[in-house]
């Protein structure tokens, strides 16, 4: 497994390595040693989520508030997004700014994004399907949104036609938002 770098201070892209022939392939998805040994710290996954999109559904921003924040590790396993994490960090050097990775069922990358940063996808194929592991439950009480086209963050979502849910659509912008 191969660890990159992003712009973003703990955002991290896990490449695996994908052993294959003419039958399929195989890669080992998680490790928990090699996973906590590249971000630093000891991680517990409590919850896995596992969601279907049409193209140009777009989810997101979104995020928990402590004590309930998540961090998640995602990947998209039929089809391909865009995944996008903002820094929410309030006293981060890089607050405000975000990084996107496409994740697809041919690259099998996945994103880790710590608690402390918002997240969204938008579907980029026919259909996608996208499983995510979180560090903490969902609670509704937690939960927080940010307008997706928030023009201060100003996200390159490479499509402009994009099916939102109405929460999604009426998120307030980053500077009205509760952040971290």
């Amino acid at each position: 497994m191969k660890v990159i770098t992003t712009s973003l201070t703990d955002v991290l892209i896990f490449e695996p390595t994908v052993f294959g022939d003419h039958r399929g392939f195989f890669f080992e998805s998680f490790s928990q040693k090699f996973f906590d040994e590249a971000v630093g710290t000891s991680v517990s996954f409590v919850q896995d989520n596992h969601s279907k999109s049409s193209q140009g559904v777009l989810r997101g921003l979104h995020y928990q508030l402590n004590p309930n924040a998540q961090g998640k590790l995602v990947r998209c396993v039929e089809g391909a997004v865009l995944d996008v994490a903002v820094d929410i960090r309030k006293d981060s050097a890089t607050f405000g700014q975000w990084v996107g990775v496409e994740l697809s069922a041919e690259n099998k990358r996945q994103l880790w994004i710590p608690a402390g940063f918002a997240h969204g996808f938008v579907t980029l194929s026919e259909t996608a399907e996208f499983v995510y592991k979180t560090t903490n439950y969902y609670a509704k009480e937690s939960e927080r949104s940010i307008v997706w086209n928030d023009p201060d963050i100003a996200i390159d979502w490479k499509i402009s036609d994009v099916l939102l849910s109405d929460k999604d659509k009426h998120a307030p912008r980053l500077q009205d938002a509760e952040v971290f």
